[in-house]
């Protein structure tokens, strides 16, 4: 089987795009050939033999989407012909190569999970034989096209650390851009809660420093944590860390919170809750979507967006439970992780999908 396989950059330091590298390496597993065509070229590990990489990079944006189709045409004429063009994360890859593809008799794919919709992913939701994503929920359009089939997470990367921190102070950590739906200020209510009710615990955030409204709810964070008597020495905000740190700095800490709140028409199912549940941490969350995944464990740890006082009462009872009840938790996250969300099963899923959209 070739696919070409169509996505923004490929660097294993990019901050929030090294995982393409996962996705990589995981359908090269399953084709005879795999091309990729990206926009840009990071620093990149070695890859498998069965793996080509083109660019259709430009400082005009004209002038990549000429670069992009010509050097998909070039892919697709060649024998044998790819089973499916498949586009990760942008439809205007899916819009771009639909004259060509279609014509050839090669099937469209498209991997989306986000929160926006618009003209742009419409049309290509027309256009592809089928859609890709976490979750019927993670997309936020209904189409008969759309298969959930779990996020791609590198289970071996990503795995248990060993013992858990030890210490009274209860350690917590949230990942990701300081924008406003992310739910920071949530955490800071639930903190001050839990830290009147006599708990010992600390939250470290870690997330790109950007601009606009992101850096501003940024600066607004950092000053309610310096006029709160109760959060200060307590609460961190810090810069991202490079994603081959982040197992360790799981492995630090006592559970991950996210308390993501509804944007759209989709729920966004964060890939750090799955990477933390990977590596065996038990994950505080509030995004409904999660219900599922989170039900059934030793510790009940799902809250109600925007729900500042049910998030205390989880982290009180987080810091009581003792080790034994946390470790199961973790240890069945990872189990879930592993049957349902890791890359190996996502790139079965993939490759099942390209080749029977066309049967439909």
């Amino acid at each position: 089987m070739r696919l070409v396989f169509v996505t923004q950059t490929l660097d294993v330091d990019h901050p929030a795009l090294a995982q393409s590298l996962d996705l990589v390496k995981a359908l090269a597993r399953r084709c005879d050939e795999l091309v990729v065509l990206c926009q840009s070229v990071g620093t990149l590990p070695e890859l498998p033999a069965n793996v080509r990489v083109r660019s259709f990079g430009s400082r005009w944006r004209l002038a990549r989407g000429g670069c992009f189709v010509s050097g998909l045409a070039a892919e697709l004429v060649r024998r044998p012909r790819p089973v499916a063009v498949l586009a990760h994360m942008v439809p205007l890859y899916v819009i771009l190569a639909a004259p060509l593809a279609k014509t050839l008799g090669v099937r469209l794919a498209l991997w989306y999970t986000h929160w926006s919709s618009g003209a742009l992913l419409r049309t290509a939701t027309r256009l592809a034989d089928v859609v890709l994503s976490v979750d019927r929920r993670s997309f936020p359009l209904t189409s008969p096209k759309v298969r959930g089939i779990g996020h791609a997470i590198d289970v071996d990367a990503f795995a248990p650390g060993g013992a858990r921190p030890s210490g009274a102070r209860l350690r917590l950590l949230a990942l990701g851009r300081t924008a406003r739906w992310k739910g920071y200020d949530t955490m800071l209510a639930a903190l001050e809660r839990a830290v009147a009710d006599g708990v010992d615990v600390e939250l470290e955030i870690r997330g790109p420093q950007l601009t606009g409204d992101e850096l501003a709810h940024r600066r607004e964070l950092e000053s309610a944590v310096a006029s709160s008597s109760s959060l200060r020495g307590r609460v961190t905000i810090q810069p991202p860390s490079p994603r081959a740190d982040m197992p360790a700095l799981l492995a630090g800490v006592d559970a991950l919170v996210s308390a993501t709140q509804p944007r759209g028409g989709s729920m966004t199912l964060d890939k750090v809750v799955y990477e933390a549940a990977a590596c065996g941490v038990p994950v505080l969350a509030s995004n409904p979507a999660l219900d599922e995944f989170l039900s059934g464990l030793a510790l009940e740890l799902r809250f109600a967006p925007r729900d500042a006082r049910r998030l205390a009462e989880l982290i009180r009872e987080l810091a009581d439970a003792p080790a034994e009840r946390r470790d199961a938790a973790g240890a069945e996250l990872r189990r879930r992780v592993v049957a349902s969300h890791s890359v190996e099963s996502w790139a079965d899923a993939v490759a099942a999908a390209v080749r029977d959209s066309g049967r439909e």
